[in-house]
């Protein structure tokens, strides 16, 4: 019997997905036996929205608090300070979202353990968003050569891949994150828009698999 699908439609700089890394870990890891699982990137800061955190992203400075507090992950100090400095790093979502396509390519079962490291490094260890040389060394502790993913992120692909996802998470109407969407075979479910614990996403999977198929 095929395996269902699950959809992790994420940004990497969601500070709400940063704190349902843990959840869906959990998830994946204790199912993988039962799903299969791709991450999407969702290009949440594109365009005139790119810029320094401290003046694209200031909500941030509030909105961090609850995250900790509804989901138990903590910000780093590096980050933090970061909110309050005028020369504080640039928020853009596609170098993030060019290496998630290249790692998806070389390692696709780690997919859902990439996207929570290189939210670790951004909003714990307070890696900045366009820092391609920290990114590749995050991806050479997960077996990809520093030198290729340096090389592959300047590729037309990578960028194409990227965009590919941005569209396809638009085309589903996804205008928020996380959002966890079970493809079943016959038809798509959202099991999750925004954050959930894992008992109510194991719940609302377990409930979506029950119902009868599509006729």
């Amino acid at each position: 019997m095929a395996k269902s699908k699950i959809y992790y439609a994420y940004d990497a700089l969601c500070g709400w997905c940063y704190g349902f890394s843990p959840v869906i870990q959990k998830f994946a890891k204790e199912n993988s036996d039962k799903f299969t699982f791709e991450v999407l990137s969702g290009g949440m800061v594109r365009g005139t929205r790119v810029g320094p955190i401290a003046l694209v992203a200031p909500y941030i400075k509030e909105a961090y608090k609850q995250v900790e507090q509804t989901s138990g992950v903590k910000f780093g100090e590096t980050f933090l300070q970061n909110l309050n400095s005028e020369e504080s790093p640039i928020f853009d979502s596609i170098p993030a979202a060019k290496a998630m396509a290249i790692l998806k390519r070389m390692q696709p079962e780690r997919q859902i353990e990439f996207a929570a490291a290189l939210q670790k490094a951004i909003y714990f260890e307070g890696m900045a968003p366009q820092d391609i040389d920290g990114m590749a060394e995050i991806v050479r502790k997960f077996g990809i050569e520093k030198a290729y993913f340096l090389d592959a992120m300047q590729t037309d692909e990578s960028a194409h891949k990227a965009s590919e996802e941005f569209q396809l998470i638009e085309n589903w109407g996804i205008n928020g994150f996380p959002a966890v969407i079970v493809d079943r075979g016959d038809q798509l479910f959202m099991a999750a828009r925004g954050y959930t614990d894992y008992e109510h996403l194991s719940q609302t999977i377990e409930s979506i698999l029950s119902e009868p198929p599509k006729s």
